[in-house]
């Protein structure tokens, strides 16, 4: 009975979390400061993970509601999407985050070792690697956003 409460109760979460990501204000979200502003060492600590090698192998929320905008299915026009990319990476890694905290409440609803080890497999398999692929793609698409603004004034200054 106990895993049965744990999967409903991650199961609300995670239409909740997802309704409530849609609806935050994007202008919440700043990806050059703090608390998503990406320190130099995660770098290193990505390279690590190999999260290159495995960040397309997780499932995409995108299939399941395709107006969301994954990066490695863009169009030709994906630079005038790329600061509403990177606030969506923002706003990812806090709904992750936030599953992350709110689903140690399963250990009520499970108490012992059977919801401890349901909880390890949610927030280590179910939220953690989300966050990690949000914080590892946005200063990528920092770098493209900031390469295409000086273009864009290069050219400007070009044609005055």
């Amino acid at each position: 009975m106990g895993f049965l409460r744990c999967c409903v109760y991650y199961g609300i979460l995670a239409v909740v979390s997802f309704f409530i990501g849609r609806l935050l204000p994007k202008s919440w979200f700043h990806g050059d400061k703090f608390p998503y502003r990406c320190a130099n060492w995660e770098a290193k600590l990505f390279r690590f993970l190999r999260v290159h090698e495995w960040q397309d192998k997780v499932p995409d929320m995108s299939k399941i509601v395709p107006k969301l905008i994954p990066a490695k299915k863009l169009g030709t026009n994906f630079r005038a999407q790329l600061p509403r990319m990177i606030e969506e990476t923002c706003v990812a890694e806090f709904t992750h985050f936030v599953l992350i905290l709110v689903g140690f409440y399963a250990l009520r609803l499970w108490p012992g070792t059977g919801g401890a080890v349901v909880t390890a497999i949610y927030i280590l398999f179910g939220n953690l690697p989300f966050l990690i692929i949000q914080r590892y793609n946005r200063p990528r698409l920092q770098k493209l956003l900031a390469a295409q603004q000086r273009r864009s004034r290069r050219n400007q200054e070009e044609q005055q």
